[in-house]
């Protein structure tokens, strides 16, 4: 056993940057997109329609109201958590989400997607559809889970996939005066054109193992 012992001792260097590796390279592994065949994936636009509770409800020191009931079927095209930002104490993730023909791979392989500052980005060399409809069939959207478990499922969540939330879009106000507003259309861009969804359940529908 002192043998063993001594070995770990001269290597510990070694060891502990192929253990990194390794973990580097699960994490990699677990989050690894999704490929999906041509053909749109989800088909229908998100459903948006007036809130059943309208009274405010406290949550992490945050007073948050609804604003609509919202659903949404979509495919998953970028996941960006978030730790240290104002917003992290309410969401700990944001999903780009494309629906109709922002859910196909023949038009998507035509993009570039990218997350960071809580926004989502996309570039082309050439428009496989007019830019209005990307507009109105994308966005970056705020997800607040409403339980630790859909907090769970929701950082499970991998890009390519389809998801289905449910929940409803809400104004977050914090003690502090800090607020996030949820838009309420899917045609706006620019600031505040994101959604910011209370997330009541959320499933992965791709595949049989739905979450």
């Amino acid at each position: 056993m002192s043998g063993w012992l001594e070995w770990l001792r001269e290597r510990r260097g070694a060891v502990v940057v192929a253990v990194l590796a390794a973990l580097a390279g699960l994490g990699w592994w677990q989050g690894r997109p999704v490929t999906q065949p041509p053909g749109v994936l989800a088909p229908e636009d998100p459903l948006q329609t007036p809130p059943e509770a309208p009274a405010p409800w406290t949550f992490r020191n945050h007073t948050l109201t609804a604003l609509a009931r919202f659903e949404l079927r979509a495919r998953v095209l970028g996941v960006e958590r978030y730790r240290f930002d104002r917003p992290a104490e309410l969401s700990p993730v944001d999903f780009a989400l494309g629906w109709g023909p922002m859910s196909d791979s023949r038009i998507l392989g035509a993009f570039s997607i990218q997350q960071r500052d809580r926004w989502y980005f996309w570039s082309t060399p050439r428009m496989p559809i007019p830019e209005a409809e990307v507009i109105a069939h994308s966005a970056n959207m705020h997800l607040i889970p409403a339980t630790p478990l859909v907090e769970r499922r929701l950082l499970a969540v991998k890009p390519g996939q389809v998801v289905a939330l449910r929940g409803q879009l809400v104004r977050a106000d914090g003690k502090d005066g800090w607020h996030w507003v949820s838009s309420l259309t899917r045609t706006d861009t620019g600031d505040g054109s994101c959604e910011v969804i209370w997330v009541e359940s959320v499933r992965v529908t791709d595949r049989q193992d739905q979450m």
